[in-house]
């Protein structure tokens, strides 16, 4: 059984938990799936791993220890300067490799693009690519040789759902969403009677926010979510058609963020009021994704304490789908919609559904 060779782009949280991810499976997918995998080449923003024979685990396991603890790939065993993703591509050598990207970054377009044409297959968590232009959505996804499940919803099965309802022929009349983890944390908060500002603060001590909560308070991170979304089930969108719904008054988008944490109690008795009024009339507060008539948004909105939006907890992420067959009860999915295991547990999978189909 000949391995099936990984170029991964990305040895961030994501990337160093999938390489764990992958190391520790080595015989489960053996067993399970009769695969096994190489990784020929692990690239970070301007270094990398490269040996066309497979990097040996030890190598690998040690690089992941030396990333985690702000090391370089450069700088550890067999790791060299490299800053040109498409300058990797070929390291594989034939057409069953499996290009990997769980960076953050546009810089690896060009890489994703020459990949699918030297017949390789692409596995992707990073959204920028997926949620540009319509016409490069439309060249990376046009032969069914990339996947991108955790590109919205983590591990949670959002795209492969939409891709099912296409081949049964469903016709989706509408899909309402919470698909940040950050933002529910903070909706449910609210519900709870807790300051807009102590959540916040909350939320990054915990880590789920990025270093400055406004790139989640935005909302621009969901939207690109129902983008891609939405594109998957085959409706034609520019991000710039998605309306954006922010938590963040434009007067404070360009402060430092020490004097933006200054300014946020400031909120904190409007968002109070919305909470409050929700209550009232038996609602509550999400931060939600909707979908409907060709057209997406994103913002917070009043939602029925008793919907499934509404019962919604903490981070979990949440999709319902109102189709022709499910028109009274949604299809809805629901999990985990923060965390970096999940996130890299959704490209681990998206690797062995591509593998299946080009294995021996």
């Amino acid at each position: 059984m000949n391995p099936i060779p990984l170029i991964i782009f990305g040895a961030g949280n994501v990337g160093r938990a999938l390489v764990r991810q992958l190391l520790e499976t080595v015989d489960y997918h053996l067993a399970r799936h009769r695969m096994a995998f190489s990784i020929v080449a692990w690239c970070d923003s301007d270094g990398a791993l490269v040996d066309e024979r497979g990097i040996r685990a030890g190598v690998l396991h040690r690089a992941v220890e030396a990333k985690a603890a702000g090391v370089r790939l450069a700088d550890t065993e067999i790791g060299y300067r490299q800053d040109d993703p498409g300058a990797i591509v070929d390291v594989a050598g034939h057409d069953r490799c499996i290009v990997v990207d769980v960076t953050a970054t546009a810089a690896t377009v060009p890489a994703l693009e020459l990949a699918l044409r030297r017949g390789y297959a692409v596995a992707t968590a990073n959204k920028l690519p997926m949620s540009g232009p319509q016409e490069l959505f439309d060249r990376l996804t046009g032969e069914g040789r990339c996947r991108y499940e955790s590109t919205v919803g983590s591990a949670v099965p959002v795209i492969e759902t939409a891709l099912a309802l296409g081949r049964a022929a469903d016709r989706v009349d509408a899909v309402q969403g919470a698909l940040s983890g950050t933002l529910g944390f903070i909706a449910t908060g609210l519900e709870a009677g807790r300051a807009f500002s102590a959540l916040v603060r909350d939320a990054m001590a915990r880590g789920y926010t990025e270093p400055d909560p406004r790139a989640d308070l935005g909302g621009m991170d969901v939207a690109r979510k129902a983008l891609i979304l939405a594109r998957t089930l085959g409706w034609r969108l520019e991000l710039a058609d998605v309306a954006v719904g922010s938590l963040v008054p434009p007067a404070l988008t360009e402060l430092p963020l020490d004097a933006f944490l200054e300014q946020l109690p400031a909120l904190d008795g409007q968002y109070a009021e919305q909470a409050a009024a929700a209550h009232a009339a038996g609602n509550v507060l999400r931060y939600v994704a909707e979908m409907r008539d060709g057209q997406a948004k994103v913002g917070l909105q009043t939602v029925p304490r008793s919907s499934a939006l509404g019962l919604l907890q903490g981070n979990d992420n949440l999709v319902a789908f109102h189709t022709r067959y499910y028109p009274d009860t949604p299809l809805v999915l629901q999990g985990r919609g923060a965390g970096v295991e999940a996130a890299a547990a959704g490209v681990h999978s998206d690797i062995v559904v591509l593998a299946q189909g080009q294995v021996e």
